[in-house]
């Protein structure tokens, strides 16, 4: 048989209720910026939060795990209070550990357009599967973006 001729199962073979948080209704904190005043100069930038917790909807039972980012500034540069705030404010929401990495992408890039940059989901053991989850952008031109997730 061939790989393009697999029936994949269905999704959801418990029949549970899993509900994740709508984007539209996450209530995430917004990120804040300021100006990077060498542009054109490239430097590194590390944030690690090791105490992020949001809820896994399949189980409604909180997840932890530990958020890092790096990222190369353009013009601006992510404030560190409103990072740590918006980070917090997964608590309540209900997300897949891929999900909650693509999320924090798209919003750290909409929010500095940064040249490049790794954000990484390290999260707890749980049910004895431990689970990490990559994704970056890297600005190709001012008309281009990239994405890539693992």
């Amino acid at each position: 048989m061939a790989i393009s001729e697999i029936t994949l199962p269905s999704d959801n073979s418990e029949g549970l209720d899993i509900q994740s948080t709508a984007r539209e209704e996450m209530r995430l904190y917004p990120l804040d910026t300021f100006p990077y005043e060498f542009p054109g100069r490239e430097v590194r930038v590390q944030f690690e939060m090791p105490e992020f917790t949001a809820i896994c909807p399949f189980s409604d039972f909180p997840d932890f795990g530990t958020i890092r980012i790096e990222y190369v500034p353009n013009e601006r540069c992510v404030e560190l209070k409103s990072l740590k705030l918006y980070i917090n404010s997964f608590r309540e929401v209900k997300i897949f550990h891929e999900h909650v990495i693509n999320v924090v992408l798209e919003d750290f890039v909409h929010a500095c357009d940064p040249l490049l940059v790794e954000i990484e989901g390290d999260f707890n053991v749980r049910g004895n599967i431990k689970t990490t989850v990559r994704a970056r952008y890297v600005k190709e031109d001012p008309g281009h973006r990239t994405q890539d997730s693992e």
